[in-house]
């Protein structure tokens, strides 16, 4: 069962995504928040990858991308360490952020200072278990609800490349889970060309 704590976070968290400008439409036809429907999906993979989650993972899964359409990726320089500050900017941003309504919400100092190395993924080369659950359900969210647009947008050798590296990144489980989701023939091709090397 959920605290107030918890209920009081969740739900200024998803407040502030369904403010993001930027519209998704559902398989049903529906059109929400693309932030809404991201936060969406990675709770609902962490609910298979980590069923019993704390409260402090469960919320840093649900604000890992928070008020991220507010940095657009060309306010730095479009290159490749360009690319690698903003995500940098945007992790520690998002990080306190987050941890801010936590704060505000009850939780404790210990707490707020876990959640930001949750959504910063501190530790995660370090093998700390909570941030490679983390990481696990961001790489299922890609391979699940983004890795159908993003194939059409690059080679086949940059993509194969990109799916050789989110492999690495998951855990045993994440990787079984991944094999799991439902593709497309030419996705799984994609991802066969990939496990292959």
């Amino acid at each position: 069962m959920s605290s107030d704590r918890f209920n009081c976070a969740r739900t200024r968290i998803y407040a502030a995504h369904d403010e993001d400008p930027t519209p998704h439409t559902t398989a049903a036809g529906a059109t929400k928040p693309y932030e809404t429907h991201y936060a969406e999906q990675m709770e609902r993979y962490l609910a298979q990858r980590a069923p019993d989650a704390s409260e402090v993972l469960r919320l840093a899964v649900c604000g890992q991308h928070f008020r991220r359409w507010e940095v657009r990726r060309d306010s730095f320089a479009m290159t490749r360490l360009g690319y690698h500050s903003w995500r940098t900017h945007l992790k520690k941003r998002q990080a306190q952020q987050v941890s801010d309504i936590l704060h505000e919400c009850g939780y404790s100092d210990a707490d707020v200072k876990t959640c930001i190395a949750l959504i910063e993924k501190e530790g995660l080369k370090q093998g700390e278990e909570e941030v490679q659950v983390l990481e696990d359900v961001a790489c299922l969210v890609f391979l699940d609800d983004q890795f159908e647009e993003f194939k059409d947008k690059h080679d086949e050798g940059k993509i194969v490349h990109i799916l050789k590296k989110t492999w690495g990144k998951m855990s045993k489980r994440g990787q079984e889970l991944a094999l799991g989701l439902p593709m497309t023939e030419e996705c799984k091709a994609l991802v066969g060309k990939a496990l292959e090397g």
